[in-house]
């Protein structure tokens, strides 16, 4: 049977987290590699993809008519940008997240997909780890009962990105914490919660660590540093979510705060149970016979979320599958983060 044909365009941090799946998903073939920098296409040729064709301009790769998808591991701006390009030229499309930088782009790249007849999916590997698969069958079994209110957040004491590079450059990333993290911790709530409609939020961000270069987080090692860099987004954002069912969502999303450790959680609660997700475990409050009762599973041990995820998306497009990832829900989450900027900006809530 002939291998689905595979490019992958971006070769920095992120697709560490992406190759285990290409080296180990036994109908598909990584057959080109792009990025900026040579060096590192050609790293990941040698010790990973040894038969793919290496590129320094992703429109050339696109120029392969063999390639069935892409899949989109760049700076956050370029990821509309080159998602629409790879429409036109008849690829499929998987792109790390966020989205996109802002609402226009996220449309961009739903029209192009639409019109092209073929299938996006953005990261989304948090749905995919043991602890959240089960909490979705907990609450698709009416366990939870209604769920009206909740809070989540990727709180780090200190673990800039690529501090002065493009994490910290709002024309290339979007933003902080918020469009870095948020899209994780508030993508798994909503998802969780049954993907209501938003429709308000509010929200504040600060920025005070820019001059701050400690860390404790293993997370500070992505991107790459630049001295005399750029840093202009923010190192804390925290607002509420209101949704269409009248649920609420608080959330809390940080680069550097004086916080204890780094946590990343979701904390949901019903008329029948509530529930706490963090770092990866699970956690259900609720009632038996009259008692307060915590049911606490072992720990979670499939915590392979980018290689599932990515998974899902080549059973979709080799198979046929169903997909995890409705487009609108990019939409909406975009819609969310860029509300959050404009209500911190503000100081006025924000009607979606």
């Amino acid at each position: 049977m002939k291998k689905w044909r595979v490019g992958i365009i971006g070769t920095g941090g992120i697709v560490g987290c992406h190759k285990g799946h290409y080296l180990r998903d036994s109908r598909i073939e990584v057959v080109a590699l792009c990025d900026i920098v040579e060096e590192k296409a050609i790293r990941y040729q040698k010790e990973c993809f040894p038969n793919a064709k290496v590129y320094t301009d992703y429109k050339e790769l696109l120029k392969d008519e063999t390639i069935d998808s892409v899949d989109i591991c760049t700076p956050n701006y370029l990821h509309s940008i080159i998602a629409v390009d790879a429409f036109a030229a008849g690829k499929h499309v998987f792109c790390e997240k966020p989205d996109a930088v802002n609402v226009e782009e996220v449309l961009k790249m739903n029209e192009a997909a639409e019109k092209a007849g073929k299938t996006l999916m953005i990261m989304r590997n948090n749905r995919f780890l043991d602890a959240s698969v089960m909490a979705k069958k907990f609450i698709d079994r009416g366990e939870m009962g209604e769920i009206y209110c909740g809070r989540c957040g990727w709180q780090r004491r200190r673990g800039i990105p690529g501090k002065g590079g493009w994490f910290t450059t709002k024309a290339q990333s979007g933003g902080g914490p918020l469009i870095d993290l948020g899209v994780h911790m508030i993508d798994l709530a909503i998802w969780l919660m049954g993907n209501p409609t938003p429709v308000a939020v509010s929200a504040n961000t600060y920025c005070k660590f820019a001059n701050s270069d400690l860390s404790d987080s293993v997370n500070s090692s992505f991107g790459e540093k630049k001295d005399e860099g750029t840093f202009d987004v923010e190192d804390l954002a925290m607002g509420m979510i209101r949704f269409d069912n009248g649920a609420l969502l608080q959330i809390e999303f940080s680069w550097a705060s004086n916080i204890k450790r780094e946590r990343r959680f979701v904390e949901l609660r019903g008329t029948k149970a509530g529930l706490k997700w963090e770092n990866a475990n699970v956690e259900f409050f609720t009632e038996m016979d009259g008692q307060l009762v915590d049911i606490c599973p072992p720990n979670c041990h499939d915590r392979m979320g980018h290689e599932n995820n990515l998974k899902n998306f080549y059973d979709v497009v080799i198979e046929g599958a169903e997909p995890c990832f409705k487009p609108q829900q990019g939409i909406d989450m975009i819609k969310i983060l860029c509300a959050i900027y404009e209500s911190a900006k503000t100081g006025k809530e924000v009607i979606l």
